[in-house]
């Protein structure tokens, strides 16, 4: 088990390995940077030199900082891991940890992780992405709610897009939350829907909280 300094960043979450920031991204399946090693606890993980038309170098111009790359589902899910965003600190862990607070089950496609959520009553599957700065709510109903102003954003193999942004109440193991969703663009919805799956929920959900990632035993905990 280390401790590493874990960078809120232009809406972005960093973890500080080896004096490198790295994009902790949950909801890519491949992990890529440079150094083409990455080193932490003892394991050594070969990575990508990019990832659907991402480098190092476009990956730091995307996010405005110079990250040496980021950490995808194929490196995150070997270990437990628990984000502090208020205290600026991630545990890595090859041993299992604990943490007190509600336990959400996670299912998976591809080693991403999808989390059920509540709106309005009723239930949806929502990818649990740490890379994305903003959540997205593929349904009729995300125009219902307060709008919250247009961003522009971006996609790996897609690119950069804006999309007109609205606060939606959502409930998740008993706890209510207020999270900033847009839409995708179209050909990136029907890519969720293919999953069976209605939106993302990005990392805004860390912001507040101490959140165990436990993705080896499938449980999500806050």
């Amino acid at each position: 088990m280390s401790i590493f300094p874990l960078h809120k960043i232009h809406g972005h979450l960093f973890v500080q390995v080896d004096g490198h920031l790295w994009l902790l991204d949950t909801g890519a399946p491949y992990s890529f940077g440079s150094p083409s090693d990455f080193h932490i606890l003892g394991e050594k993980f070969a990575l990508q030199s990019s990832y659907l038309g991402l480098t190092p170098e476009t990956l730091s111009d995307f996010v405005g900082v110079m990250a040496a790359g980021l950490l995808g589902a194929d490196v995150l899910n070997n270990f437990d891991i628990i984000f502090n965003c208020p205290e600026n600190t991630s545990i890595f862990s090859l041993s299992t940890l604990n943490l007190d607070g509600q336990v959400v089950k996670l299912d998976e496609v591809m080693g991403i992780p999808i989390v059920s959520a509540t709106v309005n009553g009723r239930e949806y599957r929502m990818f649990f992405d740490t890379g994305a700065q903003f959540s997205y709510f593929q349904d009729e109903a995300l125009t219902t709610f307060p709008p919250a102003g247009q961003v522009t954003d971006f996609y790996p193999g897609f690119g950069k897009f804006q999309t007109d942004t609205h606060n939606v109440h959502f409930q998740i193991a008993g706890r209510s939350l207020v999270l900033r969703c847009g839409k995708l663009p179209d050909m990136l919805g029907m890519t969720l829907m293919m999953a069976g799956t209605q939106g993302i929920m990005g990392n805004q959900i860390l912001h507040d909280w101490i959140v165990g990632y436990f993705p080896r035993r499938g449980e999500l905990v806050f």
